[in-house]
C-alpha cells in the first residue's frame, strides 16, 4: 500500500513533515522518504525501513533539512519521492496506488521519444517515475496530472512539490483519501487524517474523486473539480486504515465497533470470552463483545517493545518463528475456555491457522473465528494492499479449487453469502484451518457498518465487481 503527507508553511516545515509522514508507517514496510524545498533547491532523503521504524532512520537527517515546503511518503515497494527536472521545471513527486498498464505506458513514452527509465532491482521500473513521464508529456503540471489520471489503469493519488507550492491530486475514483489540514500559518495534505490533531492541524477539506488542488501557505486553489463517481476502498475501514482516522466523515474505530455489533446480532454461539486479533481486529471484537454482553479479554498480548509492527523476514522459517515469539499467552484466560476471536479478514489463512494452533497448545477448549469482512475471492487490482500475491494464495480460491476441481469456475455463487456453495466453502475453510466454527461478515452488513452509499464503495476483492 503506502501513504503520503505534505506541508506548506510560513515557517520551517521539517518537523511537521517528519512526524506527519511517520504517522503513515502502518501503511508500508519497505521504503520511506522526504523531500524539502529549501528556497533554492531540493533536499531529499530515502531509507529502507523494512526492519526499523521510520523515525529512527530519518532523525539523523533532520539537521540537514530546512525549508517551508515538503512532501513525504511511506511505500511498500519503490523508493520515493523522486526529484525531476523537465521542461515543466524542477519538482519532487510521490504517489500511492497501483498501475496495471505500466508496460503499455512505458512503450507509449518510448514512442514519444522518451530516452529511458531507470530500473530498480529485479529490472522493475519505478511507477512514480512513469507517472512523472506522463505529466511531462503535457505543457503544464495540471494537464499532466489530468493525463496521468485518465491513462492509468488502476489508481494513482499523488503530490507534486514545486518551488511555488504543492499540487495534490486524488485518484480518479477516490479509491484512497486525500485530506487537507489547516493551522495558523500552514497547511498540510495527508492520506491519514490521524496525522492532523497532534501536529495542531484541524480538518479543513477533503478532496473529491479526481480533484486537483494547489496548496500554498496563503491558501488552497482548486485546479480541477472532483468527478461525480466515487469508489473508495472499503478495506480502509475494515483493515488498513488507522483507528483514529476518518474518511468521508466516517471514523475507522466507530465503523469497526458498529461492524462487530452487527456480527454479534447475527450470531448465537455460546462462548466464555470475546477477543480481537491485534491490532486491527480489536475494535471489531469490542463491538461484538458490547453487543453480545460477553466479556472482552486478551488471551495473548503482543510484545510491543520489540514487535510493535510487523516486518518482512526473508525466510518462511523466520516468519514462523516471529509469529510465535511476538505473541505472549495468558494461560489463565486460555485453558479450558471457549474463545471467540474477531479478525479484520482472513486472506491466506496461514497466520490464523498458526494462531489457533497456538491457543490449542495452551488447552483452549474451543476457538471460534469471526471475520469482519467477507472472504476475499479476488486480489485487489486497484491498490497494493493485499497480503496475497495471486488469487491462488487466497484460502477461498484454494478451497473452491478443491470443491470444484478447477480454478476456472463461475464464482458468482461463492460471492453470495445466501447460497449453498458459499456456506460449503466457509465450512471447508473452517475445517482446514481447525476452527471450532467460522463465520464471515456478510457484504451488505459490512457496507451498512461503513454507512456510505453502497455504490460509492469499492467491493472488488469480495465480489469482482468494478
Amino acid at each position: 500500500m503506502g501513504g503520503v503527507f505534505g506541508v506548506v508553511s510560513k515557517s520551517d516545515c521539517v518537523l511537521d513533515l517528519y512526524f506527519g509522514t511517520d504517522y503513515h508507517s502502518h501503511l508500508g514496510t519497505s521504503r520511506g522518504g522526504m523531500a524539502v524545498w529549501s528556497g533554492r533547491s531540493f533536499t531529499r532523503s530515502i531509507h529502507n525501513i523494512e526492519n526499523v521504524q521510520f523515525r529512527s532512520k530519518f532523525e539523523v537527517d533532520l539537521s540537514a533539512m530546512s525549508g517551508r515546503m515538503g512532501i513525504g511518503c511511506i511505500s511498500d515497494n519503490e523508493p520515493q519521492p523522486l526529484l525531476v527536472r523537465s521542461h515543466l521545471g524542477h519538482y519532487a513527486i510521490t504517489t500511492v496506488g497501483r498501475i496495471n498498464n505500466l508496460d503499455e505506458i512505458v512503450d507509449y513514452c518510448f514512442k514519444r521519444n522518451l530516452i529511458h527509465f531507470l530500473e530498480m532491482s529485479q529490472g522493475e521500473i519505478n511507477p512514480t517515475e512513469v507517472v512523472s513521464a506522463l505529466i511531462d508529456q503535457e505543457s503544464s503540471i495540471k494537464d499532466g496530472i489530468l493525463r496521468a489520471q485518465q491513462t492509468i489503469d488502476g489508481s494513482c493519488t499523488l503530490l507534486v512539490l514545486t518551488d511555488g507550492g504543492i499540487y495534490a491530486a486524488r485518484d480518479r475514483f477516490g479509491r484512497t483519501p486525500l485530506i487537507i489540514g489547516k493551522k495558523e500559518g500552514a497547511y498540510c495534505v495527508t492520506f491519514e487524517s490521524c496525522a492532523l490533531t497532534n501536529l495542531g492541524y484541524s480538518n479543513f477539506y477533503e478532496l473529491g474523486p479526481g480533484e486537483i488542488v494547489f496548496i500554498t501557505p496563503e491558501g488552497i486553489e482548486q485546479i480541477s473539480p472532483p468527478g461525480d463517481k466515487m469508489k473508495i476502498c472499503s478495506f480502509l475501514w475494515v483493515y488498513f486504515g488507522y483507528s483514529s482516522s476518518t474518511y468521508e466523515g466516517v471514523n475507522v474505530e466507530v465503523m469497526r465497533n458498529r461492524n462487530g455489533a452487527i456480527m454479534a446480532r447475527r450470531d448465537s454461539v455460546e462462548v466464555d470470552f470475546v477477543s480481537g486479533i491485534p491490532d486491527s481486529g480489536v475494535a471489531h471484537a469490542i463491538g461484538y463483545s458490547n453487543e453480545a454482553s460477553i466479556p472482552y479479554v486478551r488471551p495473548f498480548i503482543k510484545y510491543n517493545p520489540t514487535w510493535s509492527r510487523s516486518f518482512i523476514p526473508q525466510t518462511q522459517e523466520v516468519r514462523e518463528q516471529i509469529a510465535r515469539m511476538k505473541l505472549m499467552p495468558i494461560i489463565d484466560l486460555i485453558k479450558d475456555k471457549r474463545l471467540l476471536f474477531c479478525d479484520d479478514s482472513i486472506v491466506r489463512g496461514t497466520q490464523m491457522r498458526e494462531t489457533v494452533q497456538f491457543l490449542y497448545g495452551f488447552n483452549a477448549k474451543e476457538v471460534h473465528i469471526r471475520s469482519a469482512c467477507p472472504p476475499p475471492i479476488f486480489t485487489c487490482k486497484y491498490l497494493n494492499f493485499s497480503r496475497a500475491r495471486s488469487e491462488k494464495d487466497l484460502v477461498s480460491r484454494r478451497t473452491i479449487q478443491k470443491l470444484e476441481g478447477s480454478y476456472s469456475v463461475d464464482l458468482e455463487q461463492y460471492c453470495d453469502h445466501r447460497t449453498e456453495k458459499y456456506h460449503c466453502m466457509v465450512e471447508h475453510i473452517g475445517k482446514e484451518l481447525n476452527f471450532t466454527s467460522l463465520k464471515y461478515q456478510a457484504l451488505p452488513d459490512m457496507l451498512d457498518a461503513i454507512g456510505l452509499p453502497h455504490e460509492n464503495l469499492c467491493t472488488y476483492c469480495w465480489n469482482g465487481k468494478e
